[in-house]
């Protein structure tokens, strides 16, 4: 029997604004028991987060997963570096880029696939400029102004 389609997907939706993708990847988190659980009720931020490397491992920090509401047993820190799964290709491609100045890698939405197991969207991403903020207002703008005609 398939399982039921999850409609759970939380956005970071600053990270658009403070930077441009280069590049996508979509990664698995390292969880505890209750952690997912608070994912699946909806109950995660990722405003601030990024992500690290730590002995040619990928982390993701500040992304807050709320304590899990129902029962006291096996409780997890919310704001735990949470461990981050890739093939050692895209590790290293990762790890290559952000020895470059100014690029960084930002954590863009947390969804649950198909098969139930919790999903990280991350960017390599270079910070956006003023100038290039007011670029993307002007954009949005416009783009809003079409749709309302």
């Amino acid at each position: 029997m398939p399982k039921a389609r999850s409609t759970v997907e939380i956005k970071n939706r600053r990270a658009s604004f403070d930077y441009e993708f280069v590049e996508r990847f979509t990664a698995g988190i390292v969880l505890s028991g209750t952690e997912i659980k608070s994912i699946r009720a909806g109950k995660a931020s990722l405003v601030d987060s990024y992500c690290y490397f730590v002995g040619g491992e990928l982390f993701v920090r500040n992304m807050n997963v709320a304590e899990y509401w129902w029962g006291s047993y096996n409780r997890h820190d919310p704001k735990r570096d949470r461990k981050l799964l890739l093939n050692k290709r895209e590790l290293r491609k990762l790890q290559r880029a952000t020895r470059e100045k100014g690029m960084t890698i930002v954590a863009i939405k947390i969804f649950i696939s198909e098969k139930g197991y919790a999903k990280l969207d991350i960017a390599l991403a270079r910070g956006k400029r003023e100038f290039d903020k007011r670029e993307s207002i002007k954009e949005k703008d416009m783009r809003r102004e079409r749709e309302r005609l």
